[in-house]
């Protein structure tokens, strides 16, 4: 039954910084013709906002059927006791066509305490126009007070520090820290299931209604874990923490899903085409590879000489 790849409507959410890469790289289809989206949520269990499928036979299945009914099949025995009500991850594409809010995620220590969710998460550039930023970490001697000082005088981004990343970097955004993507960027993002974020600086925009967008400085401020490290981009290698793992990938090595037999997988095509029996997967498809699949049918998964994608799992 579980013999073919569960791939999920995207999702597009409109943004004051987006643009429309999304239509035109990836072929996504807005239902609003002319407008700025800037996320396709691609994996998705949050409520009323579902990732639908269709099983073989046409009907149509959630995310969130998928993970309370068939978690075994689809996403492996090891993950058939997790605690989570509802899948615990969220994957999402980016078009940054202007910069976005600098901003920072709770930890779990103090997300309940300021009515939000924990959220850790890691980049992947798919796109980086000449020149591109992004905007992680705290630049060496900036304490909280200094930071405050500079919310008020509208001086944050001289506070944090700054990266220039290349299609095919990798950063891990963990909880707490300070960080904005830049304009020029398309981003893979792969994150915990949370969609709490507060800004701390906004570059002094409005937003659709005239008026400056609602910053949230003190929530910023308490959320700010001075021990989460500097970010460093990477390139090739696994990002790993407790929440998920993410492997690049790429045809050079080969598409061989029979290691993933049993466990939970998610692709990301980032270039090129993946083809598995009937179905192909192309830049910017995201597809559940289930558990439960046959090795014979695993074995038929072929890429295109060009193929780059994200190997995505839960530890």
């Amino acid at each position: 039954m579980w013999d073919f790849l569960i791939k999920f409507q995207p999702l597009l959410q409109k943004r004051l910084w987006g643009g429309h890469a999304l239509e035109r790289r990836f072929g996504k289809q807005p239902a609003e013709s002319g407008a700025r989206f800037g996320e396709s949520w691609e994996i998705c269990d949050r409520g009323p906002e579902q990732s639908v499928s269709r099983l073989q036979d046409g009907t149509p299945v959630t995310l969130h059927e998928l993970w309370t009914r068939h978690r075994e099949a689809v996403f492996g025995q090891a993950l058939a006791g997790h605690a989570s009500p509802r899948y615990p991850l969220l994957m999402k594409i980016l078009d940054a066509c202007d910069d976005l809010s600098i901003q920072v995620h709770p930890p779990a220590s103090v997300a309940a305490e300021l009515g939000g969710e924990p959220k850790t998460e890691m980049w992947y550039v798919a796109a980086a126009a000449p020149g591109a930023k992004v905007y992680a970490g705290l630049r060496e001697g900036v304490g909280r007070a200094e930071l405050e000082h500079a919310a008020e005088t509208g001086n944050v981004a001289g506070c944090v520090r700054v990266l220039e990343p290349q299609a095919g970097d990798c950063l891990f955004i963990p909880s707490g820290l300070v960080h904005a993507i830049g304009a020029g960027l398309v981003i893979y993002e792969i994150q915990q299931n949370s969609d709490t974020t507060f800004r701390l600086f906004d570059w002094n925009r409005v937003g659709a209604d005239g008026r400056p967008r609602e910053l949230h400085v003190e929530e910023s401020l308490c959320c700010i874990d001075g021990s989460a490290g500097v970010p460093v981009l990477t390139r090739g290698r696994e990002v790993a923490c407790e929440f998920f793992r993410v492997r690049p990938a790429c045809a050079a090595a080969g598409c061989r899903l029979e290691e993933w037999a049993g466990m939970h997988l998610t692709l990301a095509v980032v270039h090129g085409t993946i083809r598995l029996g009937g179905q192909e997967l192309k830049a910017g498809d995201f597809a559940i590879v289930p558990a439960a699949m046959s090795l014979e049918r695993r074995r038929e998964a072929v890429a295109s000489g060009d193929a780059e994608w994200l190997e995505v799992s839960i530890p």
